[in-house]
């Protein structure tokens, strides 16, 4: 029977090459995406798995309330983690760790001491850190690790590199010197982790390393400052109830804290799954790369959606061909054959052609993950070899067969013999009662492909918006770097900055924090308006006098920053001045605010600028002149026409820096493409937005040309005789188009209200954003009608222009 059923099938196959083709691309498109789709959920969603009760792991973390407005921070005071260890009951732990930034790792040899400049993933906890993470030990003992000062635990390939050649065991009791400053003794080697995670850290070195040596940060003992260096991960104790922990964190801090009368700012702390940490941006990870739950969700959608289509595609078609399979279906009735028989019989062939589709899927797969390059993470790859893979392909074949071969299955095994046998078959009998199902379907499709354009192009007008927008200062033609941090010479900075100004390339100079960047300060800042203290959390750039004119930045009133640092002036926004309650500019002027236990006066009011991208409003902020910002902004001369002006200017940069600071290397970047790379995820978005449009509109375009070309062989008869008593080529067409058209216009009628909501809801993320005008959707509806009226015009035209005499030949 089986065998039969495999017969059959290749033999319709064979007779309908172009249908079983669109079927099979259709179907392959789908599950191509699906599969991509599903190995990016997956991945995504594996991050920090492998710990043991990862459930009842959290990060503490810092929420602030100044004014109004929010000040999330993925850190806490430093004293707070060895507080929670000793006076909060549920927990099994606490592990507070302090991260640092990069340094210089020195391996001492005798005769030839090896330099390894500004390694990073450097971190300093105590032996509960191995405790939450779960590490392997490759040498050393975990029992006695990091609890003793001057102590290092290193990943097995950092050890690897800092002592080539050597067996781990041996490792153990080496040297290194960290900073340039601090010797510290290897006592462990733990395996690098395998797994997904954000702990990317590689260098363990004993916390109380910091209290011993000049190390420890300023904020060390500060209940007030909260720093996101300072970090503290909890594992409570099965059962525990979060709201109790998270109070009891919460009492220690409020103890420790000197409260003001003032309640315009709320410090909050909070217990932040571990979960949470790769997808949570409020807060951040140890590394740039997050995972975005709505762009996951989103991708899941996508992939049901063009899975979807191409079942539409094949449902349409079989349906469609029912006429023409009718006297077969009717003569197998005719020998006996069951309605579960021959049901089976359609089943198999839509298995056949899903399992053709899935083949081609596999061997697609590697391309996609290659162009999708830029999007997809580093550490995501294909492999037969992973059990879920291999039962999603085994799944999605089964499932997407089934979805397919259904209703097509249902409707064909429905036929009454007699009435097919007697050409007496109407309605549901030969399939054109499924006329109206097939319409709501191919509707279906196309709303699906309208949405993907207009989402596209609304996705793509806001990035344009964000990228061209007046953020308030000039941002073109401007490359900044900073120099090494551990470096506090003024005079060296002088040095470089005159340097700096004999290059012929450069038309200005500041000494700076750019307007806006990843990173920013901010501090607690208090007026008195002669009734009470406004207390308001402000950024704070430091900068000099030519700041304001490299960038541009509007003077509303008053003046400059004065040029001499022992006078305490300094310039707030448009923002900062509205919220301590001036409603002009001017009424700021002259005014003093008590920061550091020094009264500033305000200088001058400036036009806001964003400091981070569009998705954020403007806050207060100040701008004050200091020595000690250790950034170079430099304007360059316009490009000339060979384009090698920059190059060249950049390369005179290079060249001073490096006369400077010989042992550091320069690191520049272009100001615009800082700001550009705010909107990644939006970028990503609108690139795999792109892609599910092309694939929408290919798999309808597809599944519309299937039914074109079969609707004009069934009317071919009435095509010869309309043309034989007097139709034009023009009316044929026209009749043959009209109702393809009509679904398409219905289905762009649809889309638009559904379109216009979800773009309206993601537009709520960003604080300024694009219009929606109504010449989107329109576009929208022209991008989709184009193609569809291409494929109707080309086959259309075809059937119209046919010999009516081969029509009409008698079979």
């Amino acid at each position: 029977m089986y065998k039969n059923y495999l017969k059959t099938a290749l033999r319709n196959f064979r007779a309908n090459k172009l249908f079983t083709a669109i079927n099979i691309i259709g179907l392959a498109i789908g599950i191509s995406a699906s599969l991509v789709i599903f190995l990016i959920v997956q991945y995504e969603f594996n991050f920090d798995k492998f710990e043991k009760g990862n459930d009842q792991i959290y990060r503490v973390v810092t929420d602030s309330y100044f004014g109004g407005s929010e000040f999330p921070n993925s850190g806490v005071t430093a004293p707070l983690g060895n507080a929670v260890q000793n006076d909060v009951s549920g927990i099994e732990y606490a592990t507070p760790f302090y991260s640092w930034n990069s340094a210089n790792i020195t391996i001492p040899k005798p005769g030839n001491s090896h330099l390894f400049k500004d390694e990073e993933n450097i971190v300093f906890v105590n032996e509960n850190y191995f405790k939450l993470i779960g590490y392997s030990w490759l040498a050393g003992a975990q029992k006695n690790a990091l609890k003793e000062p001057y102590e290092v635990v290193l990943t097995n390939k950092v050890a690897q590199k800092y002592f080539p050649a050597t067996p781990l065991n041996n490792i153990i009791g080496s040297t290194i010197i960290f900073d340039d400053s601090v010797q510290l003794k290897v006592t462990g080697i733990v395996k690098s982790i395998e797994e997904n995670t954000d702990f990317t850290f590689t260098t363990f070195i004993s916390r109380v390393t910091l209290e011993n040596t000049n190390l420890k940060p300023g904020d060390w003992n500060d209940w007030g400052g909260t720093n996101s260096a300072s970090q503290l991960y909890v594992k409570l104790l099965p059962g525990t109830d979060t709201s109790k922990i998270r109070a009891q964190v919460q009492e220690i801090y409020n103890k420790n804290t000197k409260k003001d009368i003032d309640h315009s700012s709320v410090t909050n702390l909070v217990l932040q799954p571990l979960s949470d940490l790769h997808f949570n941006s409020k807060y951040g990870n140890y590394t740039l790369d997050m995972g975005n739950k709505p762009t996951l969700y989103g991708l899941i959608a996508i992939a049901i959606f063009l899975l979807l289509l191409g079942c539409i595609n094949f449902i349409n078609l079989t349906t469609a061909r029912a006429v023409s399979r009718s006297k077969e279906i009717g003569i197998r009735k005719t020998l006996g054959g069951t309605k579960k028989q021959l049901a089976a019989q359609i089943l198999s062939e839509t298995f056949l052609l899903t399992i053709a589709a899935s083949i081609c899927s596999v061997l697609v797969t590697p391309l996609l993950l290659k162009a999708f390059g830029d999007f997809i993470p580093e550490g995501l790859h294909f492999s037969w070899q992973e059990p879920l893979a291999l039962i999603f392909i085994v799944g999605i074949t089964i499932l997407v067969a089934f979805l397919a071969g259904i209703y097509p299955a249902f409707v064909l095994s429905s036929y009454k013999p007699v009435l097919i046998l007697k050409n007496q078959a109407t309605g549901n009998q030969t399939g054109q009662g499924n006329a109206t199902f097939r319409k709501t379907l191919t509707v279906f499709q196309f709303v699906i492909a309208q949405v993907f354009i207009i989402a596209t192009m609304i996705v793509s007008k806001q990035i344009a918006f964000s990228l061209n927008k007046d953020m308030g200062f000039r941002k073109d033609a401007i490359v900044y770097f900073s120099t090494n941090y551990k470096d506090t010479s003024v005079l060296k900075r002088q040095v470089l900055l005159q340097k700096l100004k004999a290059i012929p390339g450069i038309t200005s100079i500041s000494l700076s924090n750019p307007p806006a960047s990843n990173g920013y300060s901010s501090s607690a800042i208090k007026y008195n308006n002669g009734k009470n203290d406004i207390t308001t959390d402000v950024l704070i750039k430091n900068a000099d006098t030519n700041y304001i004119k490299l960038f541009k930045i509007k003077l509303l009133a008053g003046e400059n920053l004065p040029s001499n640092d022992n006078e305490l002036k300094l310039l707030i926004n448009e923002t900062y001045s509205k919220t301590l309650g001036f409603k002009k500019p001017a009424d700021a002027i002259g005014k003093f605010i008590d920061w550091n236990d020094k009264k500033y006066m305000i200088a001058g009011i400036v036009a806001d600028f964003n400091t981070r991208s569009l998705r954020e409003k403007v806050k207060p902020l100040l701008i004050l002149e200091s020595n000690n910002a250790r950034t170079f902004n430099i304007a360059l001369q316009p490009q000339a026409a060979n384009g090698h002006t920059w190059q060249s200017t950049i390369a005179a940069i290079s060249k001073s820096n490096k006369e400077v600071y010989p042992e550091d290397d320069l690191d520049i970047n272009f100001l615009d493409e800082t700001i550009a790379k705010f909107y990644t995820a939006e970028q990503d978005i609108s690139t795999l937005l792109k892609w599910a449009t092309g694939l929408s509109v290919f798999i309808s375009c597809l599944g519309l040309f299937g039914l074109v070309i079969y609707t004009a062989n069934q009317r071919k008869k009435e095509i010869g005789i309309r043309k034989v008593i007097g139709a034009g080529v023009l009316q044929i067409i026209l009749l043959l188009s009209k109702d393809f058209i009509k679904l398409i216009l219905l289905a762009a009628f649809i889309a638009l209200p559904l379109a216009w909501y979800a773009a309206d809801k993601w537009l709520e993320n960003f604080a300024y954003k694009t219009e929606i005008n109504i010449w989107i959707f329109i576009l929208g509806g022209v991008f989709l009608l184009l193609p569809a009226m291409i494929i109707l015009l080309i086959k259309t035209y075809k059937a119209a222009a046919a010999n009516p005499v081969e029509s009409l030949r008698s079979e």
